[in-house]
C-alpha cells in the first residue's frame, strides 16, 4: 500500500504554453530529496483539464522515468467522458505507474447510477483497481452509502478520498 506524503503535483508551463520537462524534472527530484513517499502526476493539480491526451500521457510518462523506481507514481486518470477516463488509465498502466487516481466527473454531475456506470465500465475495461477523487467545489457527491459501491462479483473496492494524498489503488501485478 502506498501511504504517507503523497504529493499532487503541479506540471510547469513554459511561456510557450508547452510542459516545462526540465522543471518538471527539478520538481520530481525537489519532492524525492524531501522525502516525499508518492507523487500524484497530472491529478486535478496537474493541469489535468488543460493537457491534451498527448501532453497529459507525456507528463505521466516523464514522472515515472524521472522518479526512476525510486518512489511510486499514481497517475491522474480521471475525466469526464467514461471512455477517456478508460483510456487515459490503460495508457498509465502502459507508462508503468503504480496507480491510477480518478476525479468524479465533475460539471456535468452525473447521477448516482452514471457515477456507479462510469467507475464500473473503468474498473472491467481498464483493469486497475482505480481511487477516487472528489474536489468538492467542482464534484457531485460520490455514490450514496446504500448503492453497491463496487462492480459485482471479483473486482474490488474502490478507495474514496476528498484529496489526491489521501487515495490510491496499485494496479494488479502483471
Amino acid at each position: 500500500m502506498i501511504q504517507g506524503s503523497i504529493v499532487a503535483l503541479v506540471t510547469p508551463m513554459n511561456a510557450a504554453g508547452a510542459v516545462d520537462e526540465k522543471s518538471l524534472q527539478r520538481l520530481v527530484e525537489f519532492h524525492i530529496e524531501q522525502g516525499s513517499d508518492a507523487l500524484v502526476a497530472v491529478g486535478t493539480t496537474g493541469e489535468s483539464a488543460t493537457l491534451n491526451e498527448d501532453e497529459h500521457c507525456r507528463v505521466i510518462e516523464l514522472v515515472i522515468s524521472y522518479a526512476g523506481g525510486r518512489i511510486p507514481v499514481i497517475a491522474g486518470t480521471g475525466a469526464n467522458c467514461t471512455r477517456e477516463a478508460i483510456h487515459l488509465t490503460q495508457r498509465a498502466k502502459q507508462l508503468g505507474a503504480d496507480a491510477s487516481l480518478l476525479v468524479t466527473p465533475y460539471y456535468n454531475k452525473p447521477t448516482q447510477e452514471g457515477l456507479f456506470l462510469h467507475y464500473q465500465a473503468i474498473a472491467d475495461r481498464a483493469n486497475p483497481w482505480p481511487a477516487t477523487h472528489q474536489p468538492p467545489h467542482s464534484s457531485p457527491p460520490h455514490p450514496a452509502p446504500d448503492r453497491p459501491q463496487n462492480p459485482p462479483q471479483t473486482s474490488p473496492p474502490v478507495p474514496r478520498s476528498q484529496t489526491a494524498a489521501t487515495g490510491y489503488v496499485p494496479f494488479p501485478p502483471a
